[in-house]
């Protein structure tokens, strides 16, 4: 039997990836010592921790208590993520070697392609896919767990937001390593076992989802309150630090510990608004159709927001230099998020679109189109 349709997670995703585009885009528009500008993004960074979570809920919520078989999951699942993920890491590896990023032989640049493929760098985005698929590839192990540990989930939670701060702790405090073991622990943030608490947040959400959205119902607007507070204690370490001489982009370094309960906190503030919105939302509104709009094209927005950002790279330090950084960032992020949308748009009427976007051709009806832009009838109501 289908489960209701989720609209709280469409406005979850929704804003998820705009905070996203957000991120990238002050960081292209300011320097890496800028105060305010990375203060920003150290908040806007919890859209990594929120994708994983949302990745977790959406599985556990579709497959939990249903018949599920892992190998028909995974070649759905990877078909979805996996083609699109070597499509466009191909596209940017190419579009690098386009931009003379690298000066490479051709058996240099294969390589380069391996090795970007294997480890989700072939653009600043893409991890976020290989991860994605590692939860794939985890997820038949994910719901053993959550099935055999029925009744002791907050057990299952507790033990991973343990993982979860000593692997932060690490990552701020790195091991001493040399060579190929230290190149592999400065990529280490591209594997699942980074976000643990995460993923198994959103998992266990799923699992237990009425209880969730009775608290929500009870406690939502405390929940609300606290994610506020959080925000602003969260903000004010920042400025401390920076204050007292800590380099800005060490100061938002997301992986410092204590930033797990601003994230978790964030989480639940943002998907308890969500689900407000989804309890008062008319089908037919502007904003549940804009809502609805903007979850089918986030995955095809997400790819594609990079390009439209280098794309318009050159302009940013000559708009700076005459309206100032502050209405550059508005302005590059308003053209980002257009012209993204409108790749998206075009990727998704083109032959491949399953390959390009996860998602089905839509097919547009050109002659429909003609017909209402010109007042023509179409036959059988010339005939009516």
């Amino acid at each position: 039997m289908k489960r209701p349709y989720l609209y709280q997670a469409d406005l979850f995703r929704v804003v998820t990836f705009a905070c996203v585009i957000a991120d990238h885009v002050i960081s292209g528009c300011s320097a890496p010592d800028t105060v305010p500008a990375k203060g920003l993004e150290m908040l806007l960074h919890f859209t990594r921790l929120a994708f994983f979570a949302l990745t977790g809920f959406v599985l556990v919520y579709q497959y939990a208590r249903r018949p599920f078989t892992a190998t028909s999951f995974w070649r759905r699942r990877f078909a979805l993520v996996g083609i699109p993920y070597v499509v466009w890491s191909v596209f940017y590896w190419a579009y690098a070697l386009y931009l003379g990023i690298w000066h490479l032989s051709i058996g240099q640049a294969l390589w380069q392609l391996v090795v970007e493929l294997a480890t989700g760098n072939a653009w600043y985005q893409m991890y976020f896919l290989l991860v994605t698929m590692q939860v794939y590839l985890l997820f038949p192990l994910i719901m053993k767990l959550l099935n055999a540990t029925e009744g002791y989930h907050k057990w299952v939670l507790a033990v991973c937001a343990v993982l979860q701060v000593v692997f932060m702790w690490l990552f701020v405090h790195p091991p001493v390593l040399t060579g190929f073991l230290a190149d592999v622990w400065g990529r280490i943030y591209v594997v699942v076992i980074a976000y643990p608490l995460f993923v198994m947040l959103g998992a266990v959400a799923a699992w237990h989802l009425d209880a969730v959205s009775q608290a929500v119902r009870r406690f939502g607007p405390w929940i609300v309150t606290a994610t506020v507070v959080a925000t602003l204690l969260t903000e004010l370490d920042y400025l401390r630090g920076t204050h007292n001489g800590i380099p800005p982009m060490q100061a938002s370094n997301i992986f410092l510990p204590h930033m797990i309960v601003f994230f978790v906190l964030v989480i639940a503030g943002q998907y308890t608004v969500s689900c407000w919105w989804a309890s008062r939302r008319r089908p037919d509104s502007f904003a549940s159709r804009a809502v609805s709009y903007g979850s089918d094209r986030s995955f095809a927005v997400f790819l594609l927001h990079p390009l439209a950002l280098q794309i318009l790279a050159p302009y940013i330090l000559p708009w700076e230099a005459g309206i100032g950084m502050l209405w550059t960032t508005a302005i590059v992020y308003l053209l980002v998020l257009a012209m993204s949308l409108a790749g998206a748009e075009i990727t998704r009427r083109v032959p491949g679109s399953m390959w390009l976007n996860g998602r089905p051709m839509i097919r547009t009806d050109y002659a429909g189109l003609v017909r209402r832009a010109f007042g023509k009838p179409a036959a059988s109501e010339s005939r009516g």
